[in-house]
């Protein structure tokens, strides 16, 4: 991934060097308001180059975007009930003229000691427009009071037994007792212990999940919790800008998030018969143990096998933000790290297509921007005085206005952050960090760990 993205960088770098080498340039002087003395250089990439430019992108971007709707149409329309026995055509014709009942919704809550923030999840689950059926909190390994604060909210408590295995191994235990005993409407949705819903989320996705029985899976579109200083601004404008993308891919869904997701019995219960054959894992696990980011390689897991799933613009939850640079460091190595890992095992196929060419993207943009960082600091030493490229200035702005745009909906500090540009390069660079030293990481063979934020023991306040 590292080697493919540097080359093209370099391919790109000798492309542009071939097409264009810029003669020397006397620079121009301007006083502005009267007192403030600049050099700018109205030198600009001729026409062309500009142009082929934004006609390789389009084309990049077309290309991946029309072999992913080629892949998409390709699964639904499969009749394959071996190779993908929960494509939609196969799963249609082996449901038409059977009525499963209505629709219910049993929530699996796991909880390694959250007894702070767990009260103000159960709270927003009750105050759904549509409440769940039953809740059950899973909890694993705890130490503090979940299970007591569970209990004396009159939910259900389902306790791990000898799991080592985190997140995965405790919510493995619990589908094991329940998924045999659920029918094909009986949803199972999964959320973390530090998540809100808003309150008309389940109603909106019993309604999805009732209009389509080829449906498998819904998942939720999240935003940051408010707090956390400029870190958890940050944090808010990228959920936000995630969330606006699958908004505009008509909830086409990149990961079912572990904040809230919705799954039809059947989608789990097959992945858990396939593992070990068509899926990495361990046969009768729902939930592969060995993955870091489990949520992301269940998504991959129901796309292998010609799942159907959506993330609907009316499910949205408040999810926690990282309160400090050293968690988010923590959290988003977990991340990146485990998404390659998921990659890994299960190779180059038409279902991850998408996804190979994501990381791609970022493995790119990561050595571009630190390239730039570079460039930009050389320069600063090198020069005796700074000139201006008006053209550059230009394609500055429009980046600008690009960040400020997609975060609008978060108010005018999500804003302000975006218009002031460095501060969110800046972070930028700290997450493509944690991206490249996952790639190092497991180039070296490290051993990775899944590391728990915990609450503070003040109370939780819901929003």
């Amino acid at each position: 991934m590292l080697g493919a993205a540097a080359g093209l960088a370099v391919l790109l770098w000798c492309t542009l060097r071939w097409a264009h080498v810029a003669a020397p340039h006397d620079t121009r002087r301007a006083v502005l308001f009267g007192a403030w003395v600049v050099h700018y250089d109205d030198q600009r990439p001729p026409l062309l180059a500009v142009l082929g430019a934004i006609v390789l992108i389009l084309a990049s971007a077309a290309g991946v975007a029309i072999m992913e709707r080629r892949i998409s149409d390709r699964s639904r329309r499969s009749r394959d009930g071996l190779a993908t026995p929960l494509a939609p055509r196969v799963v249609m014709e082996r449901t038409r003229g059977v009525f499963a009942g209505p629709v219910t919704v049993t929530v699996l809550i796991p909880a390694h000691n959250e007894q702070t923030s767990l009260p103000a999840t159960l709270s927003s689950l009750l105050a759904q427009s549509s409440p769940p059926q039953r809740i059950v909190v899973v909890a694993d390994n705890c130490t503090d009071d979940t299970v007591t604060v569970a209990r004396a909210a009159g939910v259900e408590v389902f306790e791990s037994r000898d799991n080592h295995h985190k997140k995965a191994g405790a919510l493995n235990q619990a589908l094991a007792a329940l998924l045999p005993e659920q029918g094909d409407n009986d949803l199972v949705m999964v959320m973390d212990a530090d998540t809100i819903l808003d309150d008309g989320f389940l109603a909106a996705a019993v309604h999805r999940f009732t209009d389509d029985r080829a449906l498998m899976a819904v998942g939720g579109l999240f935003y940051g919790e408010d707090g956390a200083g400029v870190l958890g601004q940050f944090q808010r404008n990228e959920y936000i800008r995630y969330s606006r993308e699958v908004r505009r891919r008509r909830g086409r869904v990149f990961v079912l998030t572990g904040t809230a997701s919705l799954f039809r019995p059947v989608g789990l219960r097959t992945v858990a018969a396939s593992r070990g054959t068509l899926l990495p894992g361990r046969t009768g696990d729902v939930y592969d143990t060995a993955a870091l980011t489990e949520d992301n390689e269940l998504t991959i897991a129901l796309k292998s096998l010609g799942g159907l799933m959506q993330s609907p613009a009316a499910c949205t939850v408040v999810t926690e933000v990282m309160p400090t640079w050293r968690t988010l460091w923590a959290q988003r190595l977990r991340w990146q790290r485990g998404a390659l890992e998921n990659l890994g095992a299960y190779g180059v196929t038409p279902q991850t297509f998408r996804y190979w060419a994501q990381q791609l993207g970022i493995g790119y943009g990561a050595l571009a921007l630190f390239s730039y960082f570079v460039l930009m600091a050389v320069t600063a030493l090198s020069v005796d005085r700074w000139t201006w490229f008006p053209f550059w200035m230009g394609v500055g702005v429009l980046f600008i206005a690009e960040r400020v745009v997609t975060v609008w909906r978060g108010g005018w500090r999500a804003r302000l952050l975006a218009l002031a540009l460095l501060p969110e390069l800046y972070y930028s660079a700290v997450l493509n960090a944690a991206f490249l030293k996952g790639i190092l990481d497991i180039t070296r063979g490290r051993q990775a760990s899944w590391k728990h934020v915990e609450r503070p023991t003040t109370p939780a306040v819901a929003a």
